[in-house]
């Protein structure tokens, strides 16, 4: 079966003619079903976490960030996007899921999740000591840290994720790899580490391909080092597109099915209210 379980509406709004677009291209490539993983960002019930954990001083980063937390985010209630997932489970094939940042506190994290009836949770690391890493307008930040330190912080931040024991998959695996800042040293200890957490708390990994079609990396995250790591470990995947606009539904997705293929994978996870099924990866 085809699946895509990572996507978000947030560049449109919860609007039936908007999103449907994102419904005609999962038909169009293929997909027996697909997932909606709504950011974190744009619940209100996390906006504290963001304004305790990001960089928002008058550094370089810090401005950009302030920013950001004020363009098109916390624009909707969890209550109403469950209301909307609903209507659209009416009509269509789709899981309600969520994407939640690695935000310190996983308490209050849990407080929130606890509340809400969704198919997945995915805990992903956007930021590394309050950086947003990822993003390109601040990009020139990676050149101010040892690589070294970037993969043991990244590491870490998925230890903590893997720790808190709420989420059932890890959003793009090492995608610290996006704007091709290459180590010249072994990474094989923090690749075990990272798979050991996951293995220890159950969960999946994300084959995504928007950092395919997305970053200048232009490869499917987790790359192959990681793979094979988790192919060792018999760690479950997903594969996803990380869509953001209706027409990037399923990009990739049948070179998604080929890479993890190459690693020996042949089934894929099915999610359905937290319970998990692996059905043959086609």
């Amino acid at each position: 079966m085809k699946f895509d379980y990572h996507m978000h509406f947030e560049h449109g709004s919860y609007d039936k003619n908007w999103v449907e677009g994102f419904f005609r291209a999962a038909r169009k490539r293929g997909l027996d079903e697909i997932g909606i993983s709504e950011h974190s960002h744009t619940f209100p019930e996390f906006k504290d976490l963001y304004y305790e954990d990001l960089v928002l001083d008058d550094s370089f980063i810090g401005k950009f960030q302030q920013q950001w937390l004020k363009k098109n985010k916390f624009k909707y209630t969890i209550d109403e996007y469950v209301s909307f997932m609903n209507e659209l489970k009416k009509d269509h094939n789709v899981k309600m899921g969520i994407e939640v940042c690695n935000f310190q506190d996983q308490a209050k994290v849990r407080d929130i999740l606890k509340e809400y009836p969704f198919d997945y949770v995915i805990g992903s690391v956007h930021f590394l000591r309050g950086w947003a890493y990822d993003s390109s307008e601040i990009k020139a930040e990676w050149d101010r840290h040892p690589l070294e330190d970037i993969y043991e912080w990244y590491t870490e931040e998925v230890e903590k994720l893997a720790e808190a024991g709420l989420y059932d998959v890890l959003g793009h695996p090492f995608n610290i790899r996006l704007f091709r800042y290459l180590p010249d040293f072994d990474v094989t200890p923090y690749l075990e580490r990272v798979a050991r957490a996951l293995k220890l708390a159950g969960m999946v990994v994300d084959v995504n391909t928007g950092t395919y079609y997305r970053y200048p990396i232009a490869e499917i995250s987790p790359y192959p080092d990681f793979m094979k790591i988790a192919a060792k470990y018999d760690l479950p995947i997903i594969t996803s597109s990380d869509a953001h606009e209706p027409e990037d539904c399923g990009s990739y997705n049948a070179e998604a099915v080929a890479y993890a293929k190459s690693f020996g994978y042949t089934k894929i996870t099915r999610f359905n209210h937290r319970d998990r099924a692996y059905v043959p990866l086609t």
